[in-house]
């Protein structure tokens, strides 16, 4: 490798390399960073010529690292997490006056819980922050908060980084929501209940849906679905108007139970509980906005 004037290196390319890096393709890499494959692929070839190397060649439509890249791959990680850190450190974050947009990760269960009451508080105190709530897989999740992607992630993660920091945000159990007309009139479930009744199944990413799932297993219920949707939120409504039953988080069930439209039933089969905690990314983590926005939704949320 040829040696390397420093003056032709900017931030730009070497965040441009840890995006190709993360994502083995340009086009994902570009759209990370909001530039366009012909604008990723200039910069690329800007880094070839700067390091005297390929970085990244093409096998079966990925971009893999060449040998040189495996070696450049940590120290400008280190760089740029130093760099990053400077930057949050001297930044001092106005809550009434700032205007930025945070990225969060989580579940539409965990939107229903978490963005009325957020909103409202930002509209009021933060009146130019704005939200972008997504729903990843944990792989892409953690992909995302190394990279920045994503602010915070809300949820039952389990399988995220240990490189990510969280706290605990509210501990939750999975119940039984009827609608109110439904004909089952006892005022207990039994398990012999658990499988007479049918069920509407909410596959999703979120990892503490598994826990459904693994519970009835070990009690032998085999459940009767009669639907199965990608989303929490549509089936609330389905069951308001069908004699379907639905496993969902207490917290959930109460708030839509309040108006007497549905009844809510503990689950007598063993069931652990739902773990719900808040996680950044310990790279960011002295960055004041987040800061704020972490001890906003502690607050709002936690004991509440």
């Amino acid at each position: 490798m040829k040696h390397v004037n420093l003056d032709t290196v900017d931030l730009n390319l070497l965040k441009t390399f840890m995006a190709i890096w993360e994502h083995r393709s340009l086009t994902v890499a570009g759209d990370r960073l909001h530039l366009s494959q012909p604008a990723v692929s200039h910069s690329l070839r800007k880094l070839r010529e700067i390091f005297d190397d390929p970085l990244f060649v093409r096998n079966a439509g990925v971009m893999l690292p060449t040998d040189a890249a495996e070696r450049l791959h940590a120290p400008i990680d280190d760089a740029l997490t130093i760099i990053y850190g400077a930057l949050q450190r001297h930044s001092r974050f106005d809550p009434a006056q700032a205007s930025r947009t945070f990225r969060l990760a989580m579940s539409d269960i965990a939107e229903q819980h978490v963005l009325p009451r957020l909103m409202e508080t930002l509209l009021v105190n933060a009146p130019r922050i704005d939200l972008d709530v997504r729903q990843l897989s944990i792989d892409e999740l953690n992909t995302a908060m190394r990279r920045g992607e994503i602010d915070f992630a809300l949820g039952y993660l389990p399988g995220l980084s240990n490189e990510c920091m969280s706290l605990p945000f509210l501990s939750d159990e999975f119940v039984c929501m009827l609608r109110d007309a439904h004909p089952f009139d006892k005022p207990n479930l039994t398990a012999d209940d658990l499988a007479s009744l049918r069920y509407i199944y909410v596959q999703t990413n979120s990892t503490g849906h598994g826990l459904i799932d693994r519970a009835f297993q070990k009690a032998a219920i085999e459940r009767d679905i009669a639907l199965r949707i990608p989303h929490f939120t549509v089936a609330i409504d389905i069951v308001e108007n069908n004699d379907l039953a639905l496993i969902l988080p207490r917290s959930i069930a109460t708030r839509c139970s309040q108006n007497g439209r549905f009844r809510v039933f503990a689950l007598p089969i063993e069931m652990p509980q739902i773990s719900v905690r808040v996680y950044w990314h310990s790279r960011f983590s002295s960055d004041s906005g987040s800061e704020w926005l972490r001890s906003t939704l502690l607050n709002l949320f936690v004991d509440a």
